[in-house]
């Protein structure tokens, strides 16, 4: 059996044998096939049984449940959706208030079955913390998105701006400058979530085969190497394992995110830093950082990590040396106490990011294909977002779900922006990366001339343009 314990942290902290489940060795006739049994199949499935006891549901998982980015990730749990503010700047005042709320009301909708099913994940509902917290550009850069929030209808009560004293009751950084608090945010163990997930869609009736690559897929039916399955429905819900079905591959950029953890920390230590109620953390830079005290009190902290040429997958995620430092520098600005700190867990993982830097939920009554994905690292909330829609669509409910503007309703896969070819994408994407480590190093020295400053940020910033 694969080293599935040796994912990440989360895994690690199992209560579970990590058994794997039967392989697929015979052929199926199935109303639904489900492609991967991370988040977005499981609540696909989730939903649909719910809705249909009556269908026959089968998901078939390359590895094991959770193997991929929903058992590797930083445990946010969010109310939001990559691009939520561009998706739905063109709509009514009305209409963008609704899918605000829908997009806030996730985290509370994951609470309720969570709940319901007897799921423990450690979940907490402490909000999220951005914060201008390594030199002054971060706080105008925040007050500048807030402003924008508050354009498109948000108040306070959605988020907040906290002055240095205020975010201090809840977080105590070394540089404070002020930072955004977002209520509909919570932390989780992910693989706690999305193991607990697959016994709970097993116990409604759907099978579960691991250790089964699927070798092809088309409408109306897959295989493995040792079966085929027709089905009246298939599901793709890979992420950022893409490319291993084309051609998928040709709509998702996989890249990576790496994290660290440390040893449990002391309550004095806590007591200096804060973060007492289950709140997420990130300062604001373009660099992607994220983190949450565990529950059993570690410090968990990531930030983005690269794209290999060709979209080849990372496999070994053993982080280096120096992948390992730069997040040990990265929270050691924020917390000085931690600089030497002992880390016992470094993992990473592979996540979707599609051609318009924002999800897509499609479903084509024609060919019977039905997909989610495009999270952008955003994936652990916006997954039951797209269970629920995946569910209401195939099913032929209209929902408020069904009519989102990242709703591709009739349309297959065509509908979907493809990336360019190699090697524009490794060379954009590297040069786009590349703009943002520059501006971060730039800014983060307190000694650097202000026309370098506002040059590297203009820099940054235009290339964050061909992100959009």
């Amino acid at each position: 059996m694969p080293a599935w314990r040796n994912i990440s942290l989360w895994m690690d902290q199992l209560d579970d044998p990590l058994q794997a489940r039967p392989p697929l060795v015979h052929d199926l006739d199935v109303n639904v096939a489900i492609i991967g049994a991370g988040y977005t199949g499981l609540w696909t499935a989730y939903y649909l049984k719910r809705q249909a006891p009556e269908l026959k549901i089968a998901i078939i998982e390359a590895q094991t449940a959770g193997f991929g980015a929903s058992g590797r990730n930083g445990g946010w749990l969010m109310g939001n959706l990559l691009g939520e503010d561009r998706l739905l700047a063109g709509l009514a005042p009305q209409q963008r208030r609704a899918a605000f709320d829908l997009l806030h009301g996730i985290p509370d909708e994951v609470a309720q079955v969570v709940a319901r099913e007897g799921i423990e994940c450690d979940y907490r509902k402490g909000g999220a913390l951005y914060c201008a917290a390594r030199y002054p550009e971060q706080e105008g850069s925040l007050r500048r998105y807030l402003e924008k929030l508050y354009a498109q209808g948000l108040t306070e009560a959605d988020y907040r701006w906290l002055n240095p004293q205020q975010l201090a009751e809840q977080i105590r950084i070394a540089k404070p400058y002020g930072g955004i608090y977002a209520p509909h945010v919570a932390t989780i163990n992910p693989a706690k979530l999305v193991r607990g997930l697959a016994r709970v869609v097993e116990s409604l009736g759907v099978t579960l085969y691991e250790n089964s690559p699927v070798t092809h897929w088309q409408s109306g039916s897959l295989r493995t190497a040792q079966a085929s399955v027709r089905a009246g429905w298939v599901v793709p819900a890979i992420e950022g394992y893409a490319p291993t079905l084309p051609p998928l591959g040709r709509y998702q950029l996989p890249v990576q995110s790496l994290i660290v953890a440390t040893e449990p920390l002391p309550a004095s230590t806590w007591d200096e830093i804060g973060l007492n109620h289950g709140q997420a953390f990130g300062e604001s830079s373009r660099q992607v950082t994220y983190g949450q005290r565990s529950a059993d009190n570690r410090l968990v902290f990531g930030a983005r990590g690269g794209y290999q040429f060709a979209g080849k997958l990372r496999h070994n995620f053993d982080l280096t040396d120096s992948e390992v430092e730069l997040r040990r520098y990265l929270f050691g600005e924020l917390f000085p106490q931690l600089k030497n700190v002992r880390i016992t867990h470094s993992w990473g993982g592979n996540l979707g990011m599609s051609r318009r830097f924002q999800p897509h939920m499609l479903c084509d009554h024609k060919t019977g294909i039905a997909l989610s994905g495009g999270y952008g690292g955003e994936g652990v909330g916006a997954t039951n977002l797209g269970g629920r829609t995946l569910a209401d669509l195939i099913l032929g409910r209209d929902t408020p779900l069904t009519h989102q503007p990242w709703v591709i309703r009739d349309r297959g896969l065509e509908a979907l922006r493809a990336w360019e070819p190699e090697p524009c994408r490794w060379l954009g994407y590297n040069a786009i990366i590349r703009s943002f480590v520059h501006e971060d190093q730039v800014l983060a020295n307190p000694n650097t001339a202000p026309w370098r400053r506002k040059l590297a940020t203009g820099v940054a910033g235009f290339m964050e343009g061909f992100m959009h």
